[in-house]
């Protein structure tokens, strides 16, 4: 029985793989405007080289640590590595829900956008759940076969995506229209909202972190991975950037906001048509349909390999293990997944939630949170490398990287959070999302230690209580900024409590503890204090 996977994939093939995951094109179509819409600034260029940074920065200690992680577990191998099991379980529940969240939000709106295609040229209405289960279908077909099969799908499609984002920039550069420098002013960057900006543009990246998931499937992964990984964070930033730029100078620096703002599902599609021919709205419409295809198969493909990883460790059954005979790949892992999100699909269906407003807005904010969770443990992971890796520590400089990395993504996770409700949707749902993610981190630390898990979800379900109560206590439906003052306070009584415990217990708790319930804390403040916002506004 073949029990490892066939290493086929080189560079090319693994940055083809995580970029389409990024949908450069339904990055350009759909989040530029709405960067510009919720930025109210043109400073969109500065905001992606801001995230190309930050995102840099997180790969020098992500691309260090690939030899020194055997197998493709990514977030779950590093954070398991640098923190502990517990927590690299937790990890490993929280990449499973986000990425399972994320390729059902794509799988659903997939299935609105290919209908609202096949309704203008036929004028027949298919049901999106139709479209989006017989897209199932076809993903499940990939995911079980070949690996090679799945990165020469995703590569023509990323081919055709990066040929018409280029093809519009060229078109803007031979229009003759003026070509603006106030883009890249760092004063016209920090006008409006440059935080909502900085955190969309962020959004506009996920997918290239999956490189070191295709480990186990790449030729000579020490130098694969860690080229990969660089290669596919600078041509996603440059695109962005070059394409934000042009966009917007074609646009005119004067009313690119108002136009996104006015029509964010459609100014750069009508754009292109505009610019180019008229022929250009129709294939920019396609082309976001089969993007949002790959960005489904991609997403599909990384959570294979997280089951198949956990099946190899022994964290879930030993059959998510099994690897195909003829093709080489972690087909009933595949499987898995192809059932999963058909079942979830169903589920949300037969609930009748709206496939854009609900299941897209909610599912693919409360993913984002995850990754980018997952993401900023994994930076301050390559700290605790040295005691926990078999005594190897990072070079400073990389040490140096990957905290620096982490900060700014703690502060794009801060952003997240403090905008949570906007990405999912409202308070109830920031509400629902935000407890799902912190049980599902939460309850698989606790439960990978029966003899004190429980005890330590308990301990933890009491502060976290009390802190929430005391939150709303504080604060009255009267306030101003109630769940920044819900957050405030969760993190002073936190911190507090925390100092206390250490100056009276005389015990010495790890970094991540402090981390977990400073978060834990701050999350329950946040939530408190949202709940009494939407008593204030009922």
């Amino acid at each position: 029985m073949q029990t490892a996977l066939t290493r086929r994939l080189g560079v090319p093939g693994i940055v083809l793989m995580v970029v389409a995951a990024a949908a450069p094109i339904t990055v350009v179509a759909a989040n530029f405007p709405l960067i510009l819409t919720v930025s109210e600034s043109v400073g969109m260029p500065l905001m992606v080289l801001a995230a190309t940074a930050i995102l840099l920065l997180f790969s020098v200690g992500y691309a260090w640590m690939t030899p020194h992680v055997p197998d493709a577990g990514a977030f779950y191998s590093y954070v398991d590595r640098g923190f502990g099991r517990r927590a690299g379980l937790g990890t490993a529940g929280l990449a499973l829900f986000a990425y399972v969240l994320l390729t059902v939000s794509m799988t659903c709106y997939l299935g609105v956008q290919a209908g609202n295609l096949i309704e203008l040229w036929t004028g027949v209405l298919v049901p999106w759940w139709a479209i989006s289960a017989a897209m199932i279908a076809v993903v499940g077909f990939l995911g079980y076969r070949d690996i090679n099969l799945s990165a020469k799908v995703l590569g023509a499609v990323l081919v055709l995506e990066v040929a018409a984002v280029l093809a519009i920039d060229l078109g803007v550069l031979f229009s003759g229209r003026e070509l603006t420098s106030l883009p890249f002013s760092p004063a016209e960057a920090m006008s409006g909202a440059p935080g909502l900006g900085l955190l969309f543009a962020f959004l506009g990246f996920f997918g290239f972190e999956a490189t070191a998931v295709f480990r186990n499937e790449a030729k000579d992964p020490e130098r694969t991975i860690p080229r990969a990984t660089y290669i596919a964070v600078l041509s996603i930033g440059a695109l962005y950037i070059l394409s934000s730029w042009l966009i917007i100078s074609g646009l005119g620096a004067g009313n690119a906001v108002a136009l996104a703002t006015d029509s964010p599902d459609s100014v750069v599609v009508g754009f292109a048509g505009e610019i180019l021919a008229p022929i250009m709205t129709d294939i920019v419409q396609v082309l976001v349909v089969t993007s949002m295809f790959a960005c489904m198969l991609a997403f599909h493909n990384i959570v294979s390999r997280y089951l198949f990883t956990l099946g190899q460790r022994g964290v879930l059954p030993a059959g998510l293990a099994a690897v195909h005979p003829a093709h080489g790949a972690p087909s009933r892992a595949s499987f898995w997944v192809t059932g999963v999100t058909a079942a979830v699909v169903l589920v949300s269906a037969v609930a009748q939630l709206d496939p854009v407003l609900e299941i897209y807005t909610w599912y693919s904010g409360a993913g984002a949170i995850g990754v980018i969770v997952m993401m900023t443990l994994t930076s301050f992971a390559i700290v605790g490398f040295g005691t926990r890796g078999g005594g190897v520590s990072a070079p400073g400089l990389v040490r140096a990287a990957a905290v620096a990395g982490g900060i700014g993504l703690l502060g794009v996770l801060a952003l997240s959070l403090w905008n949570f409700p906007f990405l999912v949707g409202g308070n109830l749902a920031a509400i629902i999302w935000g407890a799902a993610l912190v049980i599902v981190f939460a309850v698989i630390i606790g439960l990978t230690d029966m003899e004190d898990g429980l005890i330590r979800i308990i301990n933890q379900g009491i502060k976290v209580l009390s802190v929430f109560l005391g939150v709303r206590a504080a604060v009255s439906p009267g306030s101003d900024n109630a769940i920044r003052r819900g957050v405030v306070i969760g993190l002073v009584y936190m911190g507090v409590g925390l100092l206390l415990y250490g100056l009276l217990s005389g015990q010495q708790m790890t970094v991540l503890s402090y981390v977990l319930d400073v978060l834990m804390g701050v999350a329950a403040g946040g939530l408190s204090g949202m709940l009494v916002g939407s008593m204030q506004g009922k």
